[in-house]
């Protein structure tokens, strides 16, 4: 039979793990509030290995990286918002944290001398891709990041401890 202070105990360890775990949702704005990095494509601002907590859009507007260049508005070393996405808005894919570089209507180029855009969003691109975005390329191909595929905004990162959460 368990005495009455393992009961307590446990007790105790139940309202912290709720509170913890509501302060983040609170802080988040929604679900998940981590996600780690799996790749280097976000390297050397976000390096594999790293756990993030992002932000819902509740919570804030994703600054672009060309809207934030005139103010000095900087998020992991560059300026512009890294944000969380699901690619095509497939939500059983991996997903995608890469620097929102800006943000596109409905048929105006995607890049200079790029196709033109099927729908509004933005134009997301790793930091380690070489220049190419992911809406050239097998990520999001030729399709801008709408705001409903938007998970959040990364806002802070823990180095290394991303490998607890992510699989293999």
């Amino acid at each position: 039979m368990v005495d009455r202070q393992t009961l307590k105990d446990i007790a105790i360890a139940i309202v912290i793990l709720i509170l913890f775990f509501g302060g983040l949702y609170v802080y988040a704005g929604g679900w998940p509030p981590l996600v780690s990095v799996t790749s280097e494509s976000m390297s050397p601002h976000l390096e594999k290995g790293d756990l993030v907590f992002i932000q819902s859009l509740s919570r804030g507007d994703v600054r672009t990286c060309e809207g934030s260049e005139s103010s000095n508005y900087t998020s992991f070393g560059k300026a512009g918002d890294v944000i969380v996405y699901w690619p095509g808005g497939n939500h059983n894919a991996t997903p995608v944290i890469h620097r929102a570089i800006r943000w596109v209507n409905q048929s105006e180029p995607m890049w200079p001398g790029g196709s033109a855009a099927p729908w509004p969003g933005y134009i997301t691109l790793g930091d380690n891709n070489n220049g190419i975005y992911d809406q050239e390329s097998s990520i999001s191909f030729a399709s801008p990041v709408k705001k409903e595929w938007v998970i959040g905004i990364a806002r802070y990162r823990i180095p290394f401890v991303g490998y607890l959460r992510s699989p293999g």
